[in-house]
């Protein structure tokens, strides 16, 4: 694919100091790391790739590059500590997302009429602004870099946010192509084995769930507090496209005894009869990946399903999807929050699609609990029992979303593997299907 001059610069570190070497240094050398993984993913991409927006949930890739820009220019070099100097005082507005105490934007939905800047001026600008921050990081002394420091752990997890996104939304964008072009040709015809669905219990009680460690977490994900459930049931994987077919050669998307009112509605109005993606009538179906149109198998999870599918799914399976609570709980694991180490299908495996195992899973045990496909819950976005926005613009960063949004957990194979925990809640509108999304099935547990 062609790729715009200067689209992936080298990148050189301002040299640290003897004093704050393993502080600024490190710090830097983190954040250089992610913005050049956000460049590494914009690879495969044409220059006419970058601007177009397909539908208002969609951002342009070039946006995404800017306003992951625009992030640490305006919170860390246009404040206090920084040199206070605009790249260009037009950037502001442009890709500025939603805070408004920060000031003006532009409207979302006319994104992609940002035909200038051009894609080479906006790595320009992501030049200048790593430039000017390592410098900056460079020369703080030790208690205004920690200060600093949390800003910048913060963008940076803002980024691979962004990094996500990015390809949910070309992965949307290239499928409204007729052509069906490819974004990287990845190795997808590997047959893949299903595995049986088995359960496995949980028992009423008290729980801890939220953060509470020393490590970066979002403002939603705390604060660690009990919660009390009763008697449930996970399934051990999540559910199959060839399982969701059933439901839908079962005549799913015609029965509204399975759907939710809102559901429903939305499923007639916009003419729903199949996961976003899916192609074809019958048993024989393709699916358009970020590696072009693919036959679908039915052994990967299912995925692009809004909650208002999975839970319509989940009631025609006679089961129901899991609380976001029961799902923390599931994924308890000492032995993986000990070691740090998350194991699942992510970005970094570089498949770009929820695939099946190439082997059997036990059946004694949860898999897929992370990675593959975001597993949506039943749980609405809503704060914890305690929760305080933080103070400033950047309470605007999850805080104000806390309505009309349903929680999902766990990741998805675009998702960086350092970017999820287990306490982490990713939220969307509920009929929202672009993201890689899916589900696993819960179920209540009768009293003895």
């Amino acid at each position: 694919m062609e790729t715009p001059a200067g689209s992936r610069p080298q990148q050189a570190p301002v040299a640290p100091s003897q004093q704050e070497a393993g502080g600024a240094a490190s710090l830097i050398s983190e954040y250089l790391q992610v913005r050049q993984q956000t460049e590494r993913l914009c690879e495969p991409l044409a220059t006419e790739d970058y601007v177009v927006q397909s539908m208002v949930d969609v951002s342009p890739a070039k946006w995404h590059l800017a306003h992951t820009t625009w992030f640490f220019e305006t919170f860390l070099l246009l404040g206090p500590d920084g040199d206070q100097r605009p790249h260009h005082h037009a950037y502001q507005r442009l890709f500025n997302s939603y805070y408004n105490s920060v000031g003006d934007m532009h409207p979302r939905p006319q994104r992609g009429l940002i035909s200038r800047p051009t894609v080479e001026e906006i790595y320009s600008y992501r030049r200048d602004v790593d430039r000017r921050l390592q410098s900056m990081l460079a020369r703080l002394d030790p208690p205004t870099l920690e200060k600093s420091s949390a800003l910048v752990e913060l963008g940076m997890h803002h980024e691979q946010q962004h990094q996500e996104l990015l390809l949910t939304d070309i992965k949307h964008v290239l499928s409204c192509n007729p052509l069906r072009p490819v974004y990287l040709d990845v190795d997808g015809d590997e047959r893949r084995v299903s595995s049986p669905l088995g359960w496995i219990g949980f028992p009423e009680g008290l729980y801890w769930i939220g953060y509470s460690g020393p490590a970066f977490a979002y403002d939603n994900e705390r604060p660690r507090h009990q919660v009390y459930a009763g008697a449930f049931e996970l399934a051990t994987r999540e559910v199959t496209c060839g399982e969701y077919l059933e439901f839908v050669e079962d005549g799913g998307y015609r029965r509204p005894e399975f759907w939710l009112s809102d559901g429903w509605a939305a499923a007639q109005k916009r003419n729903w009869i199949s996961p976003l993606y899916w192609h074809g009538k019958g048993r024989s179906r393709t699916v358009f990946t970020l590696a072009g149109e693919r036959e679908l198998n039915p052994a990967d999870p299912v995925c692009n399903v809004s909650h208002y599918e999975a839970d319509a799914f989940a009631r025609w399976a006679g089961a129901r999807l899991p609380t976001e609570a029961e799902w923390e709980i599931a994924a308890h694991d000492p032995d993986v929050e000990d070691s740090g180490t998350i194991e699942g299908n992510f970005v970094e495996d570089g498949l770009f699609h929820p695939c099946a195992p190439s082997s059997p899973l036990p059946a004694t045990g949860l898999s897929q609990m992370y990675g593959g496909v975001w597993e949506w819950t039943r749980s609405p976005y809503v704060p914890y029992h305690g929760y305080k926005a933080p103070p400033g613009a950047l309470g605007e960063y999850n805080g104000k979303f806390m309505s009309g949004q349903m929680v999902l957990r766990g990741g998805s194979c675009a998702t960086p593997r350092r970017h999820i925990r287990r306490t982490y809640r990713n939220f969307f509108p509920p009929d929202a299907r672009w993201q890689f999304s899916g589900l696993r099935l819960a179920r209540d547990v009768a009293a003895n």
